[in-house]
């Protein structure tokens, strides 16, 4: 495998400002744990081995049940999420997979049942945040793990 740039050296002022965007998303009107369950399907939709590790070890940290975790990727067929936990996820897949149409208006009508305007368009940040981490992580093959320490994310107990 080729070594690929390392994108935060390059580029500290953009990556800077990334970060900047994720800490306002995170203090956004959408609570921590959807938030984590978005980033979580997010990676996985988009194959983010980076991300993925990253934002399961956040969820053991903050508390997230184990079996939900593992549960995401079957988010529709499992009992384990609430109805605004359900409209997230399906809105996470609808931008993270954009389809030539658009969002279909039944998850449109799906996510305004469960959040408000605002909350929406939080909600969105959200996953265009992750979208963005999951693109600049995959094209330049971060390490999984690689930034645990800075991250304090050995705390997990999951190395």
């Amino acid at each position: 495998m080729t070594q690929r740039i390392d994108y935060a050296k390059q580029s500290p002022e953009l990556v800077r400002k990334m970060n900047e965007l994720s800490m306002a998303v995170k203090n956004s009107a959408i609570e921590q744990s959807t938030l984590t369950l978005v980033d979580i399907r997010s990676s996985q939709i988009n194959g983010c081995a980076f991300c993925l590790d990253m934002h399961v070890k956040e969820a053991k940290i903050h508390g997230e049940r184990e079996l939900r975790v593992h549960h995401v990727a079957i988010w529709q067929e499992s009992g384990l999420f609430s109805p605004r936990e359900r409209a997230a996820l399906a809105w996470t897949e609808a931008l993270t997979t954009l389809a030539p149409g658009g969002v279909p208006d039944q998850i449109y009508a799906r996510v305004r049942e469960e959040f408000s305007e605002k909350e929406l368009v939080d909600l969105t940040f959200a996953v265009m945040t992750i979208n963005a981490w999951n693109r600049l992580s995959i094209s330049f093959q971060a390490v999984p793990g690689s930034a645990d320490k800075l991250y304090g994310l050995e705390k997990a107990g999951l190395a």
